[in-house]
């Protein structure tokens, strides 16, 4: 809506600037035809001629352009201008063969002399031809402007639209990611009273990151990896030492950079999912590297079960989704290594943003 009205100012701005500059002819044309002084029975003369082209162009500009051609009314518009150009200039007519010039103001010997100011002093059928002309190219300059505005207003909904969507996609992720942590500490409960009373506490520090933090566009780096460590704390108060959990990053995490939320947890969420088991031996290796305006992130778990045939999980279908929408198709690099049926390997590289 701002760029809107910006583009409404501009509009308007334009014909200020060109009616000013024929109101302004006249004088600088006198001042100059008389060398010493600004003949202003001539000025007169032009702007009363003048005159009934700005009425028609205020009428057209503010009433049948907007109301009729605009909301393509064609029949109604080319009937309106008509009427409006001829009666105009009829009425002009009309007026002053009962009132002239000289009636009013005296004699000027030479206001139709070589030296006359003004350029409307013409035949009824060229000022009505000249009207019609400024009245087509008032309506040409509107469609200009109209068309910049559908494009900005076509490029603004786009952009609500994937903002949405993105939302959208993002918070389907929170049910998903707190129905799994709930799993976890009700499972705990009947194992340590004391690990779930713990895990409760870090689920109320992820809570707070998603609740204040999840629903801006970029969040710093060092929130979200901290958000990551709550939630492999929570993980090794489920999993004690059954699991081999190592997380390298630099430390400290440069400042000053901010990725979108939520992207990071959705792999290590399926590292815990799928690579770990309490009977056969478990890993997950995490890390995380920004250098040169990229973030890349490797996990790498241990692999126990199969997923299910052309099933990818909620998570995984919606985070290939918000890069898709972040970063375009090609703007970024998310590789699933699988070949292994031992392991199991995500590596994404995203381009980061300066705070």
């Amino acid at each position: 809506m701002k760029l809107q009205k910006k583009e409404a100012i501009g509009e308007n701005l334009l014909y200020v600037m060109v009616w000013t500059a024929i109101i302004l002819v006249p004088v600088l044309n006198s001042q100059m035809m008389s060398e010493l002084h600004v003949n202003f029975e001539k000025v007169l003369i032009a702007w009363r001629q003048i005159a009934p082209y700005f009425v028609i162009f205020a009428l057209h500009n503010g009433y049948l352009a907007p109301r009729l051609m605009l909301r393509r009314k064609y029949g109604k518009y080319v009937s309106g201008v008509l009427l409006l150009v001829v009666g105009v200039f009829a009425g002009v007519y009309g007026y002053e063969e009962a009132m002239p010039f000289e009636a009013v103001y005296g004699e000027l010997p030479d206001a139709a002399g070589p030296q006359r100011v003004s350029f409307t002093n013409l035949e009824i059928y060229w000022n009505v031809v000249l009207g019609i002309f400024m009245c087509g190219a008032n309506t040409g300059i509107k469609l200009i402007y109209q068309s910049i505005r559908d494009e900005q207003t076509m490029t603004e909904l786009k952009h609500q639209n994937l903002q949405a969507e993105m939302d959208y996609l993002k918070y389907q992720i929170n049910p998903h990611f707190f129905m799994n942590t709930l799993n976890n500490i009700h499972a705990l409960i009947d194992i340590d009273a004391e690990c779930a009373k713990s895990a409760v506490i870090e689920l109320s520090k992820m809570m707070r990151y998603v609740l204040y933090d999840s629903g801006r566009e970029h969040i710093s780096l060092e929130k979200d990896v901290q958000f990551l460590e709550n939630y492999i704390e929570l993980m090794r108060i489920r999993y004690v030492d059954a699991i081999d959990i190592r997380v390298r990053y630099p430390r400290p995490l440069p400042a000053g950079v901010t990725i979108p939320p939520l992207l990071l947890i959705v792999f290590v969420e399926n590292a815990f999912k799928h690579g770990v088991s309490y009977n056969r031996s478990s890993f997950i290796h995490i890390d995380i590297a920004c250098d040169g305006g990229m973030l890349v992130s490797r996990i790498v778990n241990s692999r126990h079960r199969e997923p299910d045939a052309g099933r990818t999980g909620i998570g995984l279908e919606n985070v290939r989704k918000r890069l898709d929408l972040i970063y375009g198709p090609k703007g970024y690099g998310l590789r699933i290594d699988d070949s292994d049926p031992a392991t199991y390997t995500v590596q994404l590289e995203i381009p980061t943003f300066n705070a």
